[in-house]
């Protein structure tokens, strides 16, 4: 059996699975081969390097196993005409990008900014208005595993908690739950509205500007799922207009961010690049997904973790 990997993890890693598996043929390079991955039976990659026409090309390809959790660049469509499992590694990002989300706040709260640009300029001030995390109010947009864990340390600081699901079924740490459709009834209580959301049809433009006018005019927004949850020129006119206090984004429409874009030099906007699920420990992580469900595969059972299911495209 032979696996192909357009991901090139460290030696060490690569090494460990050829070790745990040397039944199986292991071929690991940067970017895709395309004689290596015509023949592979499993297929590892960040998700971002397949079409259509090399899915229907490739005969033997009976697992892409998605190292990632977003998935809206995969051509689903060919996928399932074929037959091809697709499953990922939902679930890594929740520890890096919970804390990573706390952090923010933290920030928000304890004026980060505002001190580190007084050190800069040797300004001692102590006026500066101070705040808490303590009873503040938290609403989470799509509080699976990343979002459930962003409440559970929420809750560290006493704060309440609201998330917003599909289904409207309870989770793990939210004081209340709200679904897509009547979300929006929570927004005036929420100081701080958190997106954990993928990219589908449902999601795509969900957040319009009379959210945002719903919004208190101190909460915060923070994206950290899909940066076409909301039209650019939407966000913009919510902050130009003072709809809302900040908006700390770390997802854009167009990544990268261009150096023109008006979001980098306003005050009330924090960008970072599309950084938060990054950590030391992904690939590690992602590996332990991996192998659990290889040895689902090669056992010829059922119980794979994170099957996609392609016609909601996560």
């Amino acid at each position: 059996m032979n696996i192909y990997s357009s991901i090139h993890p460290a030696e060490a890693l690569q090494e460990e699975v050829k070790k745990e598996f040397p039944q199986v043929s292991f071929e690991f390079h940067k970017g895709i081969k395309e004689d290596l991955f015509f023949d592979a039976e499993i297929f590892l990659t960040y998700g971002e390097d397949l079409t259509e026409e090399l899915i229907g090309k490739a005969d033997k390809l009976k697992w892409i196993m998605v190292m990632s959790a977003g998935l809206d660049k995969m051509p689903f469509e060919a996928c399932k005409k074929r037959g091809i499992l697709v499953t990922n590694v939902r679930g890594i990002h929740k520890i890096p990008m919970a804390e990573f989300t706390i952090g923010m706040m933290l920030q928000h709260v304890k004026q980060m900014k505002s001190l580190w640009s007084n050190e800069q300029s040797t300004t001692w001030e102590r006026k500066l208005p101070m705040g808490e995390l303590y009873g503040k109010t938290l609403l989470i947009l799509g509080i699976g595993a990343i979002g459930g864990e962003v409440a559970r340390l929420a809750k560290a600081f006493n704060m309440q908690t609201i998330g917003v699901n599909r289904s409207g079924r309870e989770a793990d740490w939210a004081d209340e739950i709200y679904t897509m459709e009547n979300f929006r009834e929570a927004l005036p209580k929420a100081d701080f509205i958190v997106s954990v959301l993928p990219s589908t049809q449902e999601t795509k433009h969900f957040l319009d500007l009379n959210d945002f006018t719903l919004m208190k005019d101190t909460a915060v927004f923070i994206n950290i799922g899909r940066g076409d949850l909301v039209q650019d020129e939407v966000l913009l006119a919510a902050l130009q207009e003072k709809k809302i206090a900040h908006a700390y984004l770390d997802v854009f429409y167009e990544e990268p961010l261009k150096e023109s874009h008006p979001f980098w030099t306003m005050d009330n906007v924090t960008v970072t690049p599309h950084i938060s699920s990054l950590t030391k420990n992904y690939l590690p992580r992602s590996f332990e997904i991996f192998k659990q469900n290889l040895y689902t595969y090669l056992n010829k059972a059922t119980d794979y973790i994170n099957v996609i299911d392609m016609d909601r495209g996560y």
